[in-house]
Order: structure tokens, then sequence, then C-alpha cells
């Protein structure tokens, strides 16, 4: 590594040297030491070049001197060419040793990688909802890319720095003090001119680095907004779309000027420093030349030593930031594993017991549920505040009780924030009630596997949520293995199939993201499709029409009794009209049932779903009034 190398990198140790170093954790080592083990061969193999490399690198110099000596000394030749070829080899194996221990790093490093994102990957999938509905999507994203890519770099980079340069250096200091104890003790007396510079000017470039940081995150958060389709959509309704140009280029303009100012100060310190590398090795073969002349030093131990310097401030230039490279790896270890450690509230059972065949019944007995609150479900990490919102908990369902038997159709309608939704989210187990019991076909939805309540029960939401991917991808999530003949059967029931079949793609065209490049009917239809593919015996359906026009909600309704032939259904509805013939309907105020019945003896029964009934009948007669 050359001396201007070596400003570079000491320049880099420093200019992380702000980040927070913490004290080391036997409790996270013993955990990374967990992800090791099945690479431990490899990093065994690993660690031992890395030794044989360090070993190898500072024979050259050695040799290169006893080339000169023998050359000063008039041969014989045999002897220059026997060391010329030896350092021939030692560069062949150098190299040899390079690939090999790159090839180690790198599969070492990326298998970590894919352990500790196949970890994260699948414990986040276990969380609740109400984990992803406080958690910023950006930071959960960052612990698997940059987190994860931290905690590899502790394999791949710093241990095998530390182990080579504490061999390179034991070795050099060894062979240089061997060589000229005068010469070593001026070497090591620089390196505080070589080294404090560094950190002086690196805590400068990361005042800098951080700012730029900031505004890079400002510009990513200012686009990743503005360009999603609601956002734009936002922008052009409400917005002032050149004001947003202009704080946009106010703070890509600040980014370019500190880019700027941290490229003039990197390489003035730079220059500088090796500036004062140059003037370190002017004076060791002035030392060394006066010693040589004197006769107290070989000619060919000063082209050693001349040689052996730079392999001095190499590795000590590098350990110094190693403990700063270790603690940085660590805090990206414990960022995962706080992921980890982060438990979900709804476990699998042990022994998941099985569903009986056909038509299955769903009951609500005696359930009490509150959300839970933030410090059961979140970190303030994820939600990048510096404290959890300690609200929640409180109950919101009370005491609440109903039974749809096989195959009949049962209502939920009542003011917004009555429970409706919450009671739609109980029964697919996306939480788990704080009392009382949610039972599918008889059984408590706690005793059954994610997989059984998931091919049980389907649930279409108001929104129609839908993947940035093609109609076929969207379909086959319900039902990966599905036939083409059966997706074209699903869109035929949901009276979707003459749209798709029009489409250039066909089953292949991209939806966009949230489905935004359809309809909102054709995306609840398309919802309805995947629904009717899944072919699940319960069915909840969550105000499915509620954002639907007129038009396009009896076509979702059409659909929607195609999906809820012979299946027991859970219907959230607003419109009263379209569960007149539910065959009970319960009627929800602040957490509770307060009616129950069919559609005619509630009306006869003059309560509130009549106060609601007569509220919606008015507002359409209204409607209709021209004006």
């Amino acid at each position: 590594m050359s001396m201007e190398m070596v400003a570079w990198h000491s320049m880099y140790q420093a200019a992380h040297a702000h980040e927070e170093t913490r004290p080391f954790s036997r409790a996270t080592l013993r955990r990374i030491a967990g992800f090791a083990t099945p690479h431990r061969r490899r990093l065994g193999a690993f660690l031992l070049l890395s030794v044989v490399g360090a070993a190898l690198t500072v024979a050259t110099p050695v040799l290169a001197g006893r080339v000169v000596d023998a050359i000063v000394g008039g041969g014989p030749a045999s002897t220059v060419v026997g060391l010329a070829l030896l350092i021939a080899g030692i560069a062949v194996a150098i190299a040899a040793v390079g690939v090999v221990q790159r090839w180690l790093s790198s599969t070492l490093g990326e298998g970590l990688i894919l352990d500790l994102r196949a970890a994260v990957f699948d414990h986040v999938q276990r969380q609740p909802v109400a984990f992803f509905t406080r958690t910023r999507t950006g930071a959960l994203v960052s612990r698997l890319n940059n987190d994860v890519i931290g905690a590899q770099r502790a394999f791949s980079d710093t241990l095998s720095s530390v182990v080579g340069n504490v061999v390179t250096l034991a070795l050099t200091v060894g062979v240089m003090v061997t060589l000229s104890w005068q010469v070593t003790l001026l070497a090591l007396l620089l390196l505080p001119v070589f080294v404090l510079p560094a950190r002086r000017v690196g805590r400068r470039l990361a005042a800098l680095q951080r700012e730029a940081a900031e505004h890079d995150a400002r510009m990513g958060t200012q686009m990743t907004e503005r360009f999603s389709a609601p956002g734009a959509t936002l922008v052009k309704l409400f917005g002032r779309p050149s004001e947003e140009t202009a704080e946009f280029v106010a703070r890509a303009a600040r980014v370019r000027d500190i880019g700027v100012r941290t490229a003039m100060v990197q390489w003035t310190f730079v220059t500088a420093l090796t500036l004062v590398s140059a003037l370190a090795l002017a004076l060791v073969y002035g030392l060394g030349g006066w010693l040589a002349l004197g006769g107290a030093m070989a000619t060919g131990d000063v082209v050693a030593l001349s040689l052996l310097i730079t392999g001095l401030y190499a590795p000590l230039t590098a350990l110094a930031g190693a403990r700063l490279d270790v603690m940085t790896a660590l805090v990206s270890f414990e960022r995962v594993f706080e992921i980890l450690d982060l438990r979900p509230l709804i476990a699998e059972p042990a022994e998941p017991a099985p569903l009986p065949d056909g038509p299955l019944s769903v009951e609500l007995d005696a359930v009490h549920f509150g959300y839970p609150s933030a410090d059961k479900v979140s970190l303030a990490s994820l939600e990048e505040v510096a404290r959890l919102d300690g609200r929640g908990g409180e109950e919101v369902l009370h005491d609440v009780s109903f039974r749809a038997e096989p195959g009949q159709l049962v209502a939920l309608v009542g003011s917004s924030g009555a429970g409706k939704s919450t009671i739609a989210q109980l029964l697919p187990r996306l939480y788990d009630v704080d009392s009382g019991a949610v039972r599918i076909g008889g059984v408590d939805v706690r005793d059954l596997s994610a997989d059984t309540v998931r091919g049980a029960i389907g649930l279409v939401t108001q929104d129609g949520h839908l993947f940035h991917e093609s109609i076929r991808s969207n379909l086959l999530l319900a039902r990966p293995e599905a036939t083409d003949a059966d997706i074209w059967s699903a869109l035929r029931r949901a009276r979707l199939d003459g749209l798709v079949a029009s489409l250039p793609d066909g089953l292949d065209t991209v939806v966009g993201e949230r489905g935004y490049r359809l309809s909102g009917g054709e995306r609840q239809r398309l919802t309805i499709a995947r629904l009717l593919l899944a072919a699940p015996r319960v069915v909840v359906l969550d105000e499915a029409t509620a954002h639907l026009d007129s038009t396009s909600e009896a076509a979702v309704q059409e659909a929607l009794t195609e999906a809820l032939a012979g299946r027991t259904a859970i219907v959230i509805a607003h419109r009263l009209s379209t569960i007149r013939s539910a065959d009970q309907i319960l009627v929800l105020e602040e957490g509770r049932v307060v009616e129950r019945g069919t559609h005619a003896e509630l009306l006869a029964r003059g309560g509130r779903y009549a106060e609601l009934h007569d509220t919606q009948f008015a507002t359409g007669k209204l409607a209709t009034v021209p004006g």
C-alpha cells in the first residue's frame, strides 16, 4: 500500500470517529458467533490465509534488501537470480492467496447477509398488523440493507483487517528492529504526526457528511412521498409544484456545495499527509544511509527498511481505527438483533388443531379486545421517534358475542369507530383477543396454524390493495399452484374476464403501484377474483363497495354474489340496502352489540338500525332532488 493510499485510509477511519461506540456485549458476541457457526470452516481458512498473506508481504522487502546486498557484494549471480525468483514466487503466492482470500471473504460475507436477511424478513412477516401501521417502511428496509451489510463487514473486512494488520505490524516491527532500532524508533516517533491530523480533519469531514446525509434523507423522503400516485395527485390538487421544486433544488444545491467543500478538504489533507510521509521516508533514507556509510548497516538493509516503513504505517493507522470498526459492526448487529428480539404477538400453536370438513361456522364468544400499545409491537428506532407513544391498550370491543351458522350471512352495521373492522381483523387472526374466543368451525383460531386460518378465511377490504406486479402474480398470491384456466374462471366469476382479455398483455399486464392503473371498481373486482381463486370457506367483506360509484358497485355486487355463494359470510356494510337479505344483522355502537335480528325485525323494533335506515333513506331522497 502506497503512502497516499495509507493517507486516504487514515482519513476514512478518522471521518467515522464521531460514531457512537458502546461497550462490548457478551450476549451480542454470542449471538454473532451463532450466525458464524455454520461458516466456521471458511472463517478459519480465511483467517489462516490472512496470516499467511501478512507474512508473505513482510518477506518481500527483506528479500529485496538481500538482493541489493548481493549486487553490492559482487554476486554470485546465481544468488541474485535465486532471490529474484523467490521474490517472483512470493508475488505469485501473494496473488493466489489474495484470490482465495477474496473468494472466502465474498462467500462468507454474502452467506452471512443471506442468513441475516432471511432471519429478519421471516421474523418481520410474523409481526402483527399493528407493527406495520406504526413502523416507517424506509427504516425497516434500512435494517435489511444497510445494517445487515454493516454486520457482514465485521467478517468480510474488519476481522481479516485486524488479524492481518496485527500480524503484519508484529512481523514488520520485529524485522525493522533487527535491521536498525534507530530507524524503527524514528518511524514510530513520526506516527503521531501522521495520525493526529487525520482525526482532526476527519471530524470536520464527518460534520459535512452528516449534513449532506440529512439533506439526502429529506430529498429522499420528498421524492418518495411526491412521486407516489396519491402524493403526486395531492400536489397537483393542493400543492405548489414550483415551490416543491424550489425546495428540492435548494437542498440539492447545498449537497453540491458540501460535495465540493468535502472534495477540497480531502485533497488538501491527502496532499499534506503524503508530503509528510515523503519527508519521513527521506529521513529514513538519510539516517539509514548515514548508518550504512558508517558501516553500522548494510546497504540492503536501508532498502529493506524503506520498503518496510510503508508496511509499518498502513497497519498502525488501520489498527488505530480498528476498535471503531469493530464497534460499528457491533452496532449494526445490535440493530439487526433488535428486530429479531421483537416478539410477535401472534404465536403459532405447538400442535395445531384441524378444521372440520364442509361449511364452517363463525363465532365470537364474549370477546373483549383493545389494540396493543406501541411498546408491545414497535420500536422507537423504527418509528424514528425519541420515545414510543405510551398510549394504547384501551378496550374497543366489550363482551361481543354472535354466531354465524355454516352458510349463513351475518352483517355488521353501525357508526364509524363502532368496532366493525376490528371484528373483521380478529376473524383471520390479524390480532388476538384479550379475553373470550374467536372460533371457526368450533375451533379457537389460536389453536389453528396460520396456514389453516389463511386457507379457511378470505378477507376483502375497501382499499383493494394490489402489488406492483402483473395481474397473474397478484392472483397467484392466493393460490400459487393455480393454472391459467383456474385464473380465467375466477376472473369470469368476478365479471373481469372481458377487461383482462382486452388488455395488450392480458394476464401479464402490470397493474401499477397499489393497482392504480385500474379503476376503483376494476381493482376491487380483481381482489374478489383473488378471493374466488383462493376458495375460502368463510368470507369476510369489510365495506368492499364503500368507495365505488353506482355502476362499479353494481358490477362488484354481482361478483360478490358469486363469491358468497355457499359460503359462511361476515359482511360489514355502510349501505344498508346491500344487506337486507342477511340471515342476521348486528348493530354495533361503541364496541358493543346493541341490536340483532333480521332486516324486518330491526325495522319493526324502531331502534338504532331503524334510525340508520331512515337516515340513509332520507339522504337518498334528498340526493334525487334536482337543484
